[in-house]
């Protein structure tokens, strides 16, 4: 395992066995998922003191949870007594968390409330259940699970707020939540959404989303996107103004690779219509989701960060995407659409005209991830080389091996990528 890491070529896929053998999947659960800041949830799916969620990772379970003061939460999903599992529902909402098992019961901020027939000096306070680090960003719910997270995040969230916060996604509602399982490893499943290469297999999608995404004004544009750019160069110019109106910022910050939360955020226009993901682009509610920015027209912010989450917030609402491993050869992908609270579904939107681009989509992606998978597992697979517009696929790589060298005491006294190690030189 060490020899592949040490040996990984920049600019090509990994070798066989960091998709398909159980050691690396364990190897990424403990040592990606286990010690990196993780998105788990909007904070529109605990909206009220007593909501939770469940999220697990291989055998790690955390149930996150607004408490009674409003503060979101998170604990490990294990009781102080003897380990039962606490919640075994993916979400809901409870006063107190009660163990199954012998009853002991927790507040929603963790305290041990009632433990019955022990020792004269036993003391509640010494069995709180086991907090995990929680961070809030803009309505968007991190957690860590590492005892000394990433102090990253502090920097992460003060570039990336200026672009969330304007869309008051704190204040949002939850439409539609949906799970899918790829039959695939989970990095295919990343990096399958880091490029759109592959995007002529997206036909709904690319009503809207224009295939320019990866190519810089220095490479070689493929001659079936000439009219593309254009239209693309045009409407950009025109949504920099409304931006600029509103005070959004837009510009593409991508900081990938070159720290240990790596991100990317950015406005980008739209096609046709530029108001939402709908086949004409058009809004599919009629309602903003900020009140704030009533103009229809913004195109979409989209967001990155490593190494399982991925959004687009457009005028009328937010979609949000996240990976949770279950296998070497399954990978759960999490879809959340959020609304202003005030949107009601039959009336200010059609629930299918809201969701219908990206469920297409994510099913042709999972389709697509299962053949990269099935592929790959193939004695015949050797790593292939990354095209120019496939950067964000060997940024997502790169930063993936160098986690994995830090995180394993490999390369433990530096954070820095191959391309600054280069620069310095």
């Amino acid at each position: 395992m060490c020899a592949v890491i040490d040996t990984r070529v920049v600019s090509e896929s990994l070798p066989g066995q960091c998709y398909v053998e159980q050691k690396w999947f364990d190897v990424d659960l403990d040592e990606i998922f286990a010690k990196q800041w993780l998105f788990v949830a909007a904070e529109a799916e605990i909206a009220e003191p007593g909501d939770y969620v469940t999220v697990e990772f291989g055998t790690r379970s955390v149930i996150v949870t607004r408490d009674n003061l409003g503060n979101v939460r998170a604990h490990h999903n294990v009781c102080r007594h003897r380990g039962a599992r606490l919640i075994t529902q993916a979400n809901g909402s409870t006063g107190t968390i009660v163990c199954p098992y012998h009853s002991w019961t927790y507040g929603t901020d963790g305290r041990l409330m009632y433990a019955e027939a022990q020792a004269p000096d036993f003391d509640k306070r010494c069995f709180s259940l086991r907090s995990v680090a929680v961070r809030t960003i803009a309505g968007l719910v991190f957690i860590c699970l590492a005892d000394d997270p990433p102090t990253d995040i502090d920097d992460v969230a003060r570039i990336v707020e200026p672009y969330l916060a304007p869309h008051r996604l704190s204040e949002a509602k939850v439409a539609k939540q949906t799970d899918l399982v790829e039959n695939g490893n989970w990095k295919l499943a990343m990096e399958n959404n880091r490029e759109c290469y592959h995007c002529g297999g997206h036909p709904e999608l690319l009503n809207v989303f224009f295939p320019t995404w990866g190519y810089s004004d220095s490479d070689a544009i493929p001659d079936r996107l000439t009219a593309v750019v254009e239209r693309y160069r045009r409407a950009t110019a025109e949504l920099t103004d409304t931006w600029t109106r509103f005070g959004l910022p837009y510009r593409r910050i991508a900081q990938l690779d070159s720290r240990p939360t790596g991100f990317h955020i950015e406005r980008e226009a739209m096609d046709l219509a530029g108001e939402s993901f709908t086949l004409d682009g058009t809004t599919a509610c009629t309602r903003p989701l900020s009140d704030d920015l009533p103009d229809r027209r913004l195109g979409r912010l989209s967001m990155h960060l490593q190494p399982n989450m991925w959004l687009h917030v457009t005028s009328d609402h937010a979609v949000l995407f996240s990976v949770i491993p279950i296998r070497p050869d399954e990978t759960l992908v999490r879809t959340t659409w959020l609304v202003n609270p005030e949107a009601v579904e039959g009336v200010d939107y059609d629930l299918d005209r809201l969701t219908g681009v990206w469920e297409i989509t994510n099913q042709q992606d999972a389709d697509l991830v299962r053949l990269a998978h099935r592929g790959i597992a193939d004695p015949a697979y050797v790593p292939g080389p990354y095209g120019p517009s496939e950067f964000q696929v060997e940024a997502f790589i790169n930063w993936y091996i160098t986690r994995l060298r830090v995180n394993l005491g490999l390369d433990a006294d530096t954070d820095t990528t191959p391309d600054q190690i280069a620069e310095s030189a």
